[in-house]
């Protein structure tokens, strides 16, 4: 990668970028699809807010696709361990009750928006239009992140821990969805920009 041209190194990230973003918004479809299943039957006041919630996520993951062919991007490969380990973070979440639920909507959107933040610095010089996609995508993020901590008990003794829990999965499912390429990515774009 050394001696290649930095347009081709910078391709590449956008890539790279592409496919981690998709593959996120993946997992959250399912964390979301599999708390608001439990939500319909035991804390119905929370399933329209998870619907909502899910159709976002939903529309970010078609955005971020749609997003890749022009770019040569390709959905990641391990698009299944986001799927299951979605599916099991949002069902063990759930059965802590709506502070489960807000305590992981919570870790994950700030892991998201940490994620995307970073990511923006770089975008921003390389590929405008996908800026502002995820300039877009980021609004809605945010209000989730928003919303989940404004419904958390701040008396919770669940909610610390069970926060830290929920980040430091999502750090590892990228970390490992990605194969590491999530660190290198962080490497990448420094030396980029």
């Amino acid at each position: 990668m050394n001696g290649e041209p930095q347009s081709v190194k910078r391709k590449r990230i956008i890539r790279r970028i592409l496919r981690v973003n998709h593959a996120g918004e993946h997992g959250a479809v399912f964390i979301y699809s599999t708390q608001l299943a439990r939500a319909r039957k035991r804390y119905v006041n929370l399933a329209p807010w998870l619907q909502e919630t899910l159709s976002h996520e939903i529309k970010h993951r078609q955005l971020f696709e749609d997003a890749m062919p022009r770019r040569g991007a390709k959905p990641c490969r391990a698009l299944s361990v986001w799927q299951v380990g979605g599916a099991v973070l949002g069902g063990v979440t759930s059965l802590f009750g709506e502070t489960g639920v807000m305590v992981c909507t919570a870790a994950v959107e700030r892991t998201v928006h940490r994620h995307h933040v970073e990511q923006n610095v770089f975008i921003k010089r390389n590929d405008s239009e996908l800026a502002a996609l995820v300039g877009k995508i980021l609004v809605e993020e945010d209000q989730h992140l928003a919303s989940a901590e404004n419904n958390l008990d701040p008396a919770s003794a669940l909610a610390k821990p069970l926060h830290w829990a929920v980040a430091l999965i999502t750090e590892a499912m990228i970390l490992l969805s990605t194969r590491g390429d999530s660190l290198k990515l962080k490497v990448a774009m420094r030396s980029a920009i």
